[in-house]
């Protein structure tokens, strides 16, 4: 059985294994020579989400880490 702790853990894992997949097919979206700028946008945009959500489960897990002492 996992702890709530080891739970947010795991899902900011999950969100920082979609962030790196973003993060590559940016890359090859750069390295292409006819650059798409709204594809390139909405990828930033998907980065942007992810990182956020990443935050907000380290900071989720942090707090439960804290209260459970």
């Amino acid at each position: 059985m996992t702890s709530p702790v080891d739970d947010a853990l795991a899902r900011a894992e999950q969100l920082l294994r979609s962030l790196d997949e973003k993060r590559g097919e940016l890359e090859r979206l750069a390295e292409a020579n006819d650059v798409d700028g709204d594809a390139a946008v909405d990828l930033i945009t998907e980065l942007a989400e992810l990182a956020r959500q990443i935050e907000t489960e380290l900071t989720r897990a942090r707090g439960l880490a804290d209260a459970t002492g």
